[in-house]
């Protein structure tokens, strides 16, 4: 039984492995990232409505109930909050004295404060372990075993909290998430909240617990005719810290986001099919601490190009990978009568879907070389997997700031997957065909 092996995770302080209880992964529907109308219209909304599970900061006392059917909870939430804010509010001064509202180290101590208190928290960001997890593990158990249960989560965000209260019965989950601002004087109000069944509901074999439903919104709903999605998804399985300060460290500086260093097979005798101009846009800022100057043309119907100095571009690549000029001139456009790479920034036609994944490092093996090998799983809230895919990277640490990436293997799933959200840069052909050779 899945719930048993929990009992005894927790007992024995040891993690197990779980049952898989995910859905069939399923088909996705092909995406065409080239579309600039499906890309304007994709911002627009996005900006209008909100993206995924963050809580829109809109109108003032919003009250929205999805169906008339959901549960009802007594009315203790604006006592509860008050409590919350009064726990919190020194953490939170502190942090506004010292300009430091929403680093790791604040919203920890938030989590644990509120966990010292009794409360299921967490961080928005699934980086800090919930505290009081037990509780959450006993409200899974409950939906599972078709019982009655009640249960209050916190998540602790930059600029307040979000507060989903759940009720289950019959193996039926109802949830009202209220949304909570500071305000000037440091108070928490309520900015939004909305009621709705669970239409979906998991407990992951990664120690993910994921739901989502939809609830009506007059804005949203004059946009999309349909009811507001809303997706959550918060890890209640402890991770060793060392695994987070790894990730931390080596991976989410990089990410996923535009360029394909974990999204593609590759190792330190054939880079494949790395594209080092956009680990040029990502490391850039990890070497010279500011961002990258070489900006794409104001008029999106032109092609910037830029030649960058050799050496620069060297030394920032040359950074975090063990390689000779040669390789990397061979993987790139070098101008040898100019000493320069040449460089196109990218544009309009090769932006990336906003809603992706990110990375998570889950055990790691330290290697008598020298090398650590992080396994790492692709936590997509968006798409209500907390492992849309996997990847083993090797690096070679050096010193505190210092080291290179070594290998990466991806590892998909079985059956049809495709990275829809990621988008390539465009071949010298498409770029030609897209600005006409200007």
């Amino acid at each position: 039984m899945l719930w048993e092996k929990i009992n005894r995770f927790w007992k024995a302080g040891l993690t197990e492995t779980l049952t898989d209880t995910r859905m069939p992964f399923g088909n996705r529907e092909e995406k065409n990232k080239k579309a600039p109308l499906f890309i304007m219209i994709m911002l627009i909304l996005l900006i209008l409505a909100g993206c995924s599970d963050r809580t829109p900061e809109g109108s003032d006392n919003e009250i929205t109930q999805q169906d008339s059917e959901a549960y009802s909870f007594d009315k203790k939430d604006s006592a509860s909050t008050e409590c919350i804010g009064e726990i919190l509010s020194d953490i939170y001064e502190e942090a506004v004295d010292t300009n430091t509202l929403g680093s790791l180290d604040m919203m920890r101590r938030m989590v644990a404060r509120l966990g010292e208190n009794g409360y299921v928290a967490v961080d928005s960001g699934n980086q800090i372990d919930m505290t009081q997890a037990e509780q959450a593990f006993d409200f899974c158990k409950a939906v599972d075993e078709k019982e009655m249960d009640e249960l209050t989560i916190i998540v602790v965000m930059e600029m307040g909290i979000r507060k989903f209260d759940l009720k289950t019965e019959d193996g039926n989950v109802n949830i009202v998430r209220g949304y909570y601002q500071y305000d000037q004087n440091g108070s928490l109000q309520n900015r939004s909240t909305v009621s709705y069944p669970a239409d979906f509901w998991q407990y992951t074999e990664e120690g993910y617990l994921i739901f989502e439903g939809s609830y009506f919104s007059d804005e949203s709903y004059i946009l999309t005719l349909s009811d507001t999605p809303e997706h959550t998804m918060l890890r209640i399985l402890p991770l060793d810290e060392k695994c987070r300060e790894y990730n931390r460290k080596y991976i989410l500086p990089v990410g996923y986001e535009q360029n394909n260093l974990f999204l593609c097979n590759w190792s330190e005798d054939d880079f494949g099919d790395l594209d080092f101009y956009d680990l040029f846009d990502r490391f850039y800022p990890m070497t010279h601490s500011q961002p990258v100057p070489y900006m794409a043309d104001e008029n999106l119907g032109v092609g910037a190009v830029y030649q960058i100095q050799g050496e620069l571009f060297e030394n920032v690549i040359g950074a975090y990978f063990n390689m000779d000029h040669e390789t990397l001139r061979s993987k790139t456009t070098y101008l040898s009568e100019l000493a320069a790479y040449e460089y196109r920034p990218r544009g309009f036609y090769e932006v990336e879907y906003p809603d992706i994944a990110y990375p998570e490092v889950v055990s790691y093996t330290e290697n008598e070389d020298g090398t650590v090998t992080l396994h790492i799983n692709a936590v997509y809230p968006g798409g209500n997997m907390s492992k849309e895919f996997s990847h083993t990277t090797v690096i070679r640490p050096f010193s505190e700031s210092s080291f290179q990436y070594v290998s990466n293997e991806i590892i998909l799933p079985e059956g049809y997957h495709d990275i829809w959200w990621h988008s390539n840069r465009l071949t010298e052909e498409e770029w030609k065909e897209v600005y006409g050779g200007t």
